[in-house]
């Protein structure tokens, strides 16, 4: 298919500019910006006038709930979903049933993704069996099969010493793993971020310290082993001050957080609302601050939607039994786009952090747009509001904080490797 995109503005998240230019796409990628190339005779046009062009976003974690959840998502619903929020390229956690372990689930899941023809799905592999901790995966084989890293998912490894045995394996082949920073005994029970507002209302406390001693071990590991580890959803600030370290160090470590802790702060669940139930736990409004200081500064490099639909059911539950997560591919672009407008953070540098920083994460030449690369792209409407309403949203999951806001962004058209895989009418 040769497509044009007429009359919109290009924003380019690498350089950082904005400038209104004409794209035009034949054979899966980018064959011109600005002026048609010789004898390009479109097979579509698309009318950008007032829209904005960018790269396709890239979601670090996003869970599709297959295999083994569908009563709570299919891929079906969900690559649906990315495809309405902009989003082209998506990370999955392992965390399925079974548990993505062995070769087989992991070329299953890419077959069943690659036949939808739609977004591009990176799976992860279990950093151990099961996610038990215990015995470490055959990491080449996984590899072989298509996983792009390795990760425990929000399970986190007692043992060291597997720990320890797990990065040495992934530093001599030069694969990278995904952590999450929180120590699994400090964290134990725990459904509410430490502090004056958990103790009134009575719930569980996780403390700061749960993740900065996580966050101490890793690093201390990284320079045993020199291994590539990506950390994932890092909520406080004092784990971002240790990132930011860290990296000044040179440690050859990276690091995300989510769309949700960019925005809200524990006393946002006001009366127990289990919409507000999330895994890290909603902190102070401090943290909140320094994590999108960290996000300017690029301490932090990428914000993920950290998507993980859950029946209406498990939020019915009372606050501390209710089962944490929400849907955020659709808010992804939107949040992404308030921040920004919040925190008077450049558009094209709001948008680096949700599409080429996350693929220099993941070594993928995805996030840009220049002649010659792949043709994901994302038209939309930067002043368009929307309302978030369960009709709204084309995921099976509907829960989600902030149901009921009026968003900036709406997507109008998404474009992956060439070929137009959704558009607003």
């Amino acid at each position: 298919m040769k497509i044009h995109i007429q009359g919109g503005t290009l924003i380019d998240p690498v350089a950082g500019t904005e400038q209104q230019q004409d794209v035009y796409i034949e054979g899966g990628k980018i064959v011109a910006l600005g002026n048609a190339p010789a004898n390009f005779r479109a097979t579509k046009t698309i009318d950008a006038k007032g829209l904005s062009i960018a790269p396709g976003l890239v979601d670090l974690s996003a869970r599709l709930r297959e295999p083994g959840f569908e009563h709570k998502a299919t891929l079906e619903s969900e690559m649906a979903a990315a495809l309405a929020g902009g989003v082209t390229s998506l990370v999955c956690p392992p965390d399925t049933d079974p548990t993505l372990d062995e070769p087989g689930l992991v070329e299953m899941l890419k077959f069943r993704a690659l036949k939808l023809n739609q977004a591009h799905v990176y799976p992860l592999g279990a950093l151990t069996v099961g996610l038990k901790g215990t015995t470490i995966t055959e990491m080449v084989e996984l590899t072989e099969a298509g996983c792009i890293g390795f990760s425990q998912a929000d399970v986190p490894v007692v043992d060291t010493q597997i720990l320890l045995r797990a990065l040495q394996y992934a530093s001599t082949y030069g694969y990278t793993v995904w952590l999450r920073p929180q120590d699994a005994y400090l964290a134990k029970g725990g459904v509410a971020a430490s502090g004056a507002l958990a103790s009134r209302l009575g719930l569980s406390g996780v403390p700061v310290s749960a993740e900065t001693i996580a966050l101490h071990t890793i690093f201390e590991l990284v320079r045993v082993t020199g291994a590539r580890v990506h950390l994932s959803h890092v909520s406080s600030a004092a784990g971002v001050a240790l990132m930011r370290a860290a990296k000044a160090e040179g440690l050859p470590v990276t690091c995300d957080v989510t769309v949700n802790h960019v925005h809200l702060i524990d006393v946002d669940i006001g009366y127990f609302d289990a919409q507000y139930r999330l895994d890290p736990p909603l902190r102070q409004q401090r943290d909140r601050e320094a994590i999108r200081a960290g996000l300017v500064d690029g301490t932090i490099d990428a914000i993920c939607s950290d998507h993980t639909p859950v029946d209406d059911d498990e939020k019915l539950l009372p606050f501390a039994e209710a089962t944490p997560g929400a849907t955020g591919l659709e808010l992804f672009l939107s949040l992404t786009v308030k921040w920004a407008s919040e925190a008077n953070v450049p558009l094209a540098k709001a948008l680096n952090r949700i599409t080429s920083s996350p693929a220099d994460v993941l070594k993928l030449p995805a996030g840009r747009v220049a002649v010659g690369a792949v043709a994901d792209l994302c038209v939309f409407d930067a002043n368009g509001h929307w309302r978030v309403e369960p009709r709204a949203l084309k995921s099976q999951g509907h829960n989600t904080p902030f149901l009921g806001y009026e968003l900036p962004a709406r997507v109008r058209a998404t474009i992956v490797a060439g070929h137009l895989a959704f558009e607003q009418r």
